[in-house]
């Protein structure tokens, strides 16, 4: 695989089941690269450790006056110099080009599983974790696949070098064999602190990302209320902790390069010493104690992958962890695509919950707890937060269905609805079944005084829908992308559209028309809206009330407000006082047979009046 050849046509299904295991599964699917790596790694540490041989031959043959052979060693050393060069050029070509294609696949596959679980995805995974897996994470896990390459070839060659030394000069080579393995292995005892150091300091990172995250999405909000600087201060205690941990961290790291340093020159000393005994004994030469000694001295440029694979394995592993979990998340409970490509139609059921949205209705739903009308409004999309019985379209289970299909039947708008950067054309560029065009979907959205605002803002743009959008909207107002939002909601079409309280941040006179717009336009299609607003509710064909996860009261809004205190209390913010004073007026009403209780609520003082009426108006 090259750089150019990218993207993958399929980057592949992972083994997410552990960090390790999806790393291993990496260095699996980049076998040939990592091959081409090894071959070129040895090629260049084979060639820089036959410079000391070299050098070895080439004082003997000047101590024995032989030109000859020094000629030949002089050949042999400028072939050594060839070798470094084109093994070290193309072992770098191969090592980027592995690194590259292990972070591309790995992007891939995350790209893939964003795009599967949609907006799921945050719900299951802090934001925060998200960003780091998608940036930083990528990269250490593509350093360690590519850094084992070339560690296999330094390992390969500190055992050649070994072997060979030991031939040349046994009493020597046994010394640098006994004493090369205990420098690579010297530092394992420290590796067990630095890896759980760096895990800590990573933890803190992910923590101090996600902060950031939430403080940037949420910076209008806090200057509305005068809160950026609390969360500023947070976010500074979190990066001086970020700091702390990345101290700590690199201390270790120190002390175990210090040692990578120390020891092999203790081992220099140990083998001059040794060497300089048995040349004045006679039993070697001056040529073979310079060979040994240049050897142990350009050992160490090898041995310094020893300390690189442990830190990218200490680095990698918990990236490699946090991408795992994010990849072995699974949309439902059976994705196999079993099914016929045919997109369904019929009744949206929920069995779990008991909510049903006829088919070609404006369906209502109420539910106290918005954070629960979150997850239900992601379980009708196919998405549920835990497996368990799917919805059901038409008889068909939403999670039996490819996701194409899946997603084309049904479609949800979350509350808070992400407005990619890019001109307002682009936004609205959507797939769609091209019944609704993009002004019937702007004008049932209300967006005309948001077409304004955009060319009035607009230097270059003749067309309003020329206009640029900045990241997530953030140049727009609440109620602003709330109507862009719906406007591309609509214009794509769907069996079934799923709202998640799409008029939250727009005006009462904005809602009641955008109430009209959506119920013309959607009138031969279902929809089902998340909302607690009487204008939606009023103008919907069926209302269900949701509490504690089942559907307890079906019917209309004006019919659920007399009849159910639950329903009243969610919809009017009645309180439990307001709540006791209208049992006892309409008991007082029942009984008087008073069809408007205005002598009931005249008994009980101007007070209770006022708020009788008050409640009314609400409704």
């Amino acid at each position: 695989m090259q750089i150019q050849d990218l993207p993958y046509p399929d980057p592949g299904l992972p083994d997410a089941r552990s960090g390790p295991r999806f790393l291993r599964w990496l260095f699996r699917n980049q076998l040939g690269g990592q091959l081409k790596a090894l071959a070129w790694g040895l090629l260049h540490f084979l060639a820089v450790s036959g410079l000391p041989f070299c050098v070895g031959l080439a004082v003997q043959a000047v101590v024995d006056r032989s030109g000859s052979r020094l000629a030949l060693t002089g050949g042999l050393m400028a072939l050594c110099a060839a070798g470094i060069a084109l093994g070290d050029t193309f072992l770098h070509r191969s090592a980027v080009t592995n690194w590259i294609t292990a972070a591309a696949r790995v992007q891939q596959l995350l790209a893939r599983k964003t795009a599967l679980l949609g907006s799921a995805l945050t719900r299951r995974v802090a934001a925060g974790e998200v960003v780091a897996v998608s940036t930083g994470d990528v990269e250490k896990i593509g350093w360690f696949v590519e850094a084992v390459s070339r560690f296999t070839a330094a390992a390969l060659t500190v055992v050649l070098v070994c072997v060979g030394l030991i031939v040349y000069q046994p009493a020597l080579g046994i010394v640098v064999a006994v004493g090369v393995p205990l420098l690579a292995l010297a530092v394992l005892p420290l590796l067990p602190k630095a890896t759980r150091r760096a895990d800590h300091q990573r933890e803190k990172a992910g923590r101090a990302t996600e902060l950031a995250s939430d403080t940037v999405a949420g910076l209008r909000v806090l200057r509305g209320i005068g809160g950026e600087e609390l969360f500023l201060e947070r976010y500074r205690r979190a990066s001086q902790e970020v700091r702390h941990a990345a101290v700590r961290s690199a201390r270790m790291w120190a002390l175990i390069a210090a040692i990578q340093v120390l020891m092999p020159g203790l081992l220099m000393i140990a083998v001059v010493w040794y060497g300089v005994h048995l040349a004045r004994e006679g039993r070697i030469t001056v040529g073979e104690l310079v060979t040994v000694y240049s050897s142990v001295m350009l050992l160490t440029y090898p041995l310094r992958h020893f300390e690189e694979i442990a830190m990218a394995y200490s680095f990698s592993r918990p990236s490699a962890k946090r991408a795992a979990r994010v990849l072995s998340l699974k949309r439902a409970t059976d994705i196999d695509g079993s099914r016929e490509a045919l997109v369904p139609s019929g009744d949206l059921y929920d069995p779990s919950t008991g909510l049903l949205a006829p088919a070609g209705r404006l369906t209502a739903v109420v539910c106290g707890d918005p954070d629960a009308a979150g997850l239900q409004a992601e379980r009708l999309g196919g998405h549920p937060a835990e497996e368990g019985t799917s919805v059901l379209l038409g008889g068909v289970p939403l999670d039996e269905l490819p996701l194409s299909h899946a997603r084309t039947a049904v479609l949800v708008q979350d509350k808070d609805p992400v407005l990619l950067s890019g001109s307002l054309r682009e936004l609205l560029d959507v797939p769609a079944s091209g019944a609704v065009s993009t002004d019937e979907a702007l004008a049932a959205a209300q967006c005309a005084d948001v077409l304004d605002s955009l060319a009035q803002g607009s230097l270059d743009a003749e067309d309003p829908l020329d206009t640029r959008i900045t990241e997530r909207g953030r140049s727009l107002s609440g109620g602003q992308r709330q109507r862009l939002a719906l406007a591309r909601s609509l214009i794509t079409d769907p069996e079934v559209l799923v709202l998640d309280e799409p008029t939250s941040a727009v005006d009462s006179h904005t809602e009641a028309r955008i109430a009209e717009g959506v119920r013309s336009l959607r009138a031969a299609r279902t929809t089902v809206v998340f909302t607690s607003s009487p204008l939606l509710l009023d103008r919907a064909d069926r209302v269900v009330l949701l509490h504690d996860g089942e559907v307890v009261a079906v019917g209309a809004h004006r019919e659920l407000l007399h009849s159910d205190s639950r329903y009243r209390a969610v919809v009017t913010r009645e309180t439990a006082d307001e709540a006791a004073l209208r049992e006892a007026v309409d008991k007082e009403r029942a009984a008087e047979a008073v069809p408007h209780g205005e002598e009931t609520a005249a008994a009980h003082g101007p007070a209770a009046r006022g708020v009788l009426e008050e409640i009314e108006e609400t409704a």
